[in-house]
Protein backbone atom coordinates (compact mmCIF):
# COMPACT_ATOMS: atom_id res chain seq x y z
CA UNK A 1 0.00 0.00 0.00
CA UNK A 2 1.33 3.67 -0.67
CA UNK A 3 2.40 5.15 2.46
CA UNK A 4 1.36 8.54 1.50
CA UNK A 5 -2.30 7.29 1.21
CA UNK A 6 -3.14 8.12 5.15
CA UNK A 7 -5.78 9.94 6.81
CA UNK A 8 -3.07 12.78 8.03
CA UNK A 9 -2.47 13.26 4.34
CA UNK A 10 -6.30 12.93 3.48
CA UNK A 11 -6.83 15.69 5.87
CA UNK A 12 -4.41 18.11 4.15
CA UNK A 13 -5.68 17.45 0.45
CA UNK A 14 -9.22 18.06 2.21
CA UNK A 15 -8.34 21.74 3.29
CA UNK A 16 -6.60 22.21 -0.29
CA UNK A 17 -9.51 20.94 -2.01
CA UNK A 18 -12.16 23.15 0.33
CA UNK A 19 -10.81 26.82 -0.57
CA UNK A 20 -13.23 26.79 -3.98
CA UNK A 21 -16.07 25.79 -1.52
CA UNK A 22 -15.19 29.02 0.45
CA UNK A 23 -14.82 31.30 -2.14
CA UNK A 24 -18.32 30.42 -3.37
CA UNK A 25 -20.01 31.00 -0.09
CA UNK A 26 -18.53 34.51 0.18
CA UNK A 27 -19.62 35.27 -2.85
CA UNK A 28 -23.16 34.22 -2.42
CA UNK A 29 -25.89 37.27 -0.85
CA UNK A 30 -27.09 35.17 2.18
CA UNK A 31 -25.89 35.55 5.51
CA UNK A 32 -25.95 31.68 5.71
CA UNK A 33 -23.66 31.21 3.76
CA UNK A 34 -21.15 33.44 5.11
CA UNK A 35 -21.72 31.78 8.38
CA UNK A 36 -20.85 28.63 6.19
CA UNK A 37 -17.58 30.23 4.64
CA UNK A 38 -16.67 31.18 8.63
CA UNK A 39 -17.10 27.53 9.65
CA UNK A 40 -15.04 25.94 6.83
CA UNK A 41 -12.38 28.02 7.38
CA UNK A 42 -12.33 26.93 11.17
CA UNK A 43 -12.16 23.32 10.55
CA UNK A 44 -9.34 23.76 7.62
CA UNK A 45 -8.08 25.83 10.35
CA UNK A 46 -8.53 22.90 13.16
CA UNK A 47 -7.43 20.18 10.62
CA UNK A 48 -4.09 22.15 9.95
CA UNK A 49 -3.26 21.26 13.69
CA UNK A 50 -5.35 17.36 13.62
CA UNK A 51 -3.30 16.20 10.36
CA UNK A 52 0.38 17.11 12.24
CA UNK A 53 -0.59 15.24 15.57
CA UNK A 54 -1.90 12.03 13.77
CA UNK A 55 0.90 12.17 11.61
CA UNK A 56 3.15 12.09 14.31
CA UNK A 57 1.65 9.55 16.81
CA UNK A 58 0.35 6.79 14.64
CA UNK A 59 4.20 7.61 12.66
CA UNK A 60 2.32 7.97 9.20
CA UNK A 61 4.86 11.23 8.55
CA UNK A 62 5.83 11.17 4.84
CA UNK A 63 7.77 13.26 2.37
CA UNK A 64 4.65 14.05 0.56
CA UNK A 65 2.63 15.19 3.88
CA UNK A 66 5.90 17.16 4.78
CA UNK A 67 5.52 19.04 1.21
CA UNK A 68 1.94 19.42 1.20
CA UNK A 69 1.28 20.56 4.58
CA UNK A 70 3.20 24.29 4.73
CA UNK A 71 1.94 24.44 1.08
CA UNK A 72 -1.87 23.54 2.13
CA UNK A 73 -1.69 26.61 4.48
CA UNK A 74 0.25 29.06 1.88
CA UNK A 75 -2.91 27.96 -0.36
CA UNK A 76 -5.82 28.86 2.01
CA UNK A 77 -4.12 31.69 2.95
CA UNK A 78 -3.06 32.92 -0.32
CA UNK A 79 -6.70 32.33 -1.68
CA UNK A 80 -8.75 33.94 1.27
CA UNK A 81 -6.65 37.00 1.02
CA UNK A 82 -6.80 37.32 -2.69
CA UNK A 83 -10.82 36.69 -2.36
CA UNK A 84 -10.75 39.95 0.22
CA UNK A 85 -8.97 42.03 -2.42
CA UNK A 86 -12.34 41.97 -4.97
CA UNK A 87 -14.71 41.66 -2.05
CA UNK A 88 -13.72 44.38 0.48
CA UNK A 89 -12.03 47.88 -0.70
CA UNK A 90 -10.08 47.91 2.14
CA UNK A 91 -7.85 44.99 1.41
CA UNK A 92 -5.35 46.63 -1.21
CA UNK A 93 -3.39 44.64 -3.68
CA UNK A 94 0.26 45.32 -2.46
CA UNK A 95 -0.34 43.61 1.39
CA UNK A 96 -1.52 40.53 -0.69
CA UNK A 97 1.43 40.76 -2.81
CA UNK A 98 3.51 41.29 -0.11
CA UNK A 99 2.31 37.95 1.73
CA UNK A 100 2.72 36.15 -1.41
CA UNK A 101 6.19 37.25 -2.00
CA UNK A 102 7.20 36.23 1.65
CA UNK A 103 5.85 32.92 1.28
CA UNK A 104 7.09 32.20 -1.96
CA UNK A 105 10.71 33.54 -0.98
CA UNK A 106 10.58 30.87 2.38
CA UNK A 107 9.58 28.24 -0.30
CA UNK A 108 12.87 28.75 -2.43
CA UNK A 109 14.67 28.97 1.07
CA UNK A 110 13.33 25.45 1.96
CA UNK A 111 13.83 23.79 -1.80
CA UNK A 112 17.91 25.10 -1.50
CA UNK A 113 17.89 23.94 1.95
CA UNK A 114 16.80 20.59 0.78
CA UNK A 115 19.13 20.28 -2.19
CA UNK A 116 21.96 21.48 0.14
CA UNK A 117 21.31 18.89 2.67
CA UNK A 118 20.90 21.91 5.08
CA UNK A 119 17.94 22.15 7.96
CA UNK A 120 16.06 25.13 7.62
CA UNK A 121 15.87 27.36 11.17
CA UNK A 122 12.28 28.61 12.41
CA UNK A 123 11.26 31.36 14.44
CA UNK A 124 8.68 32.20 16.80
CA UNK A 125 8.11 35.21 14.59
CA UNK A 126 7.21 32.58 12.22
CA UNK A 127 4.33 31.11 14.33
CA UNK A 128 3.25 34.94 15.08
CA UNK A 129 2.78 35.37 11.69
CA UNK A 130 0.61 32.50 11.05
CA UNK A 131 -1.27 33.22 13.89
CA UNK A 132 -1.99 36.89 12.76
CA UNK A 133 -2.99 35.68 9.17
CA UNK A 134 -5.58 33.45 10.57
CA UNK A 135 -6.72 36.21 13.05
CA UNK A 136 -6.83 38.94 10.66
CA UNK A 137 -9.01 36.28 7.96
CA UNK A 138 -11.29 35.02 10.48
CA UNK A 139 -11.95 39.37 11.55
CA UNK A 140 -12.63 40.28 8.21
CA UNK A 141 -15.06 37.12 7.70
CA UNK A 142 -16.61 37.71 11.07
CA UNK A 143 -17.88 41.64 10.37
CA UNK A 144 -18.76 40.11 6.05
CA UNK A 145 -21.15 38.45 8.95
CA UNK A 146 -22.05 40.89 10.93
CA UNK A 147 -22.01 44.14 8.38
CA UNK A 148 -25.04 43.70 6.12
CA UNK A 149 -24.43 43.52 2.36
CA UNK A 150 -26.21 46.86 1.75
CA UNK A 151 -23.78 48.81 4.44
CA UNK A 152 -20.81 46.73 2.96
CA UNK A 153 -21.38 48.45 -0.23
CA UNK A 154 -21.86 51.83 1.48
CA UNK A 155 -18.57 51.12 2.89
CA UNK A 156 -17.22 49.97 -0.48
CA UNK A 157 -18.42 53.22 -1.92
CA UNK A 158 -16.67 55.35 0.83
CA UNK A 159 -13.42 53.71 -0.07
CA UNK A 160 -13.68 53.95 -3.87
CA UNK A 161 -14.89 57.84 -3.32
CA UNK A 162 -11.84 58.74 -1.46
CA UNK A 163 -9.34 56.60 -3.95
CA UNK A 164 -10.89 58.73 -6.97
CA UNK A 165 -10.46 62.11 -4.63
CA UNK A 166 -6.39 60.82 -4.72
CA UNK A 167 -6.46 59.75 -1.12
CA UNK A 168 -4.98 56.74 0.06
CA UNK A 169 -6.56 53.53 1.86
CA UNK A 170 -4.80 54.27 4.92
CA UNK A 171 -6.24 57.74 4.74
CA UNK A 172 -9.59 56.88 4.31
CA UNK A 173 -9.26 54.30 6.85
CA UNK A 174 -7.80 56.64 9.13
CA UNK A 175 -10.57 58.85 8.43
CA UNK A 176 -13.21 56.55 9.09
CA UNK A 177 -11.60 55.83 12.70
CA UNK A 178 -11.64 59.62 13.95
CA UNK A 179 -15.05 59.86 13.01
CA UNK A 180 -16.14 56.56 14.43
CA UNK A 181 -14.55 57.95 18.03
CA UNK A 182 -15.79 61.79 17.23
CA UNK A 183 -19.39 60.51 16.68
CA UNK A 184 -18.89 58.21 19.88
CA UNK A 185 -17.69 60.99 22.43
CA UNK A 186 -20.35 63.31 21.06
CA UNK A 187 -23.59 60.97 21.46
CA UNK A 188 -22.08 58.13 23.59
CA UNK A 189 -21.66 54.52 22.77
CA UNK A 190 -23.58 53.40 19.27
CA UNK A 191 -26.34 50.57 19.02
CA UNK A 192 -25.15 47.16 17.94
CA UNK A 193 -25.69 48.00 14.12
CA UNK A 194 -24.07 51.26 13.87
CA UNK A 195 -21.15 49.86 16.06
CA UNK A 196 -20.58 47.04 13.72
CA UNK A 197 -21.16 49.64 10.62
CA UNK A 198 -18.56 51.77 12.14
CA UNK A 199 -15.61 49.23 13.07
CA UNK A 200 -16.30 47.88 9.45
CA UNK A 201 -15.40 50.80 8.41
CA UNK A 202 -11.57 50.95 9.72
CA UNK A 203 -11.25 47.50 11.51
CA UNK A 204 -10.36 45.36 8.55
CA UNK A 205 -7.73 47.26 7.03
CA UNK A 206 -5.77 48.18 10.60
CA UNK A 207 -6.22 44.32 10.86
CA UNK A 208 -5.34 43.38 7.65
CA UNK A 209 -1.64 46.58 7.59
CA UNK A 210 -0.84 44.69 11.00
CA UNK A 211 -0.79 41.53 9.41
CA UNK A 212 1.39 42.18 6.18
CA UNK A 213 3.36 43.91 8.12
CA UNK A 214 4.12 41.24 11.05
CA UNK A 215 4.10 38.96 8.01
CA UNK A 216 7.26 41.29 6.09
CA UNK A 217 8.98 41.01 9.84
CA UNK A 218 8.90 37.49 9.92
CA UNK A 219 10.02 37.00 6.24
CA UNK A 220 13.25 39.16 7.22
CA UNK A 221 14.04 37.28 10.32
CA UNK A 222 13.82 34.23 8.52
CA UNK A 223 16.29 34.90 6.13
CA UNK A 224 18.31 36.63 8.90
CA UNK A 225 18.24 33.29 10.84
CA UNK A 226 19.20 31.21 7.69
CA UNK A 227 21.50 33.40 6.33
CA UNK A 228 24.16 30.10 6.39
CA UNK A 229 21.80 28.26 3.79
CA UNK A 230 21.61 31.49 1.63
CA UNK A 231 25.48 31.71 1.62
CA UNK A 232 26.33 28.17 1.48
CA UNK A 233 23.97 28.09 -1.71
CA UNK A 234 25.99 31.05 -3.32
CA UNK A 235 29.41 29.72 -2.96
CA UNK A 236 27.88 26.10 -4.26
CA UNK A 237 26.62 28.22 -6.88
CA UNK A 238 30.12 30.12 -7.66
CA UNK A 239 32.06 26.79 -7.95
CA UNK A 240 29.70 25.20 -9.94
CA UNK A 241 30.04 28.25 -12.49
CA UNK A 242 33.30 27.97 -11.97
CA UNK A 243 33.71 24.43 -12.55
CA UNK A 244 31.98 24.66 -16.22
Amino acid sequence: MNPNINLPNALTVLRVASLPFFIWFLYQKEQAYHIAALVLFSLASITDFIDGYLARKWKQETEFGKFLDPLADKIIVVGCFTTFIFLHEQIELWMVILIIGRDMLITTLRYLAIRLGKSIRTTMLGKVKTAFQMGAIILILIFFILVSSNKRILINEVYQSGKLAGMTVFGIASENAVAFVKVWQENGAPGWNELVFGLGGFVPYFGMLLTTLITVLSGIRYLVSNREVIRYSSIRRAFGKNGN
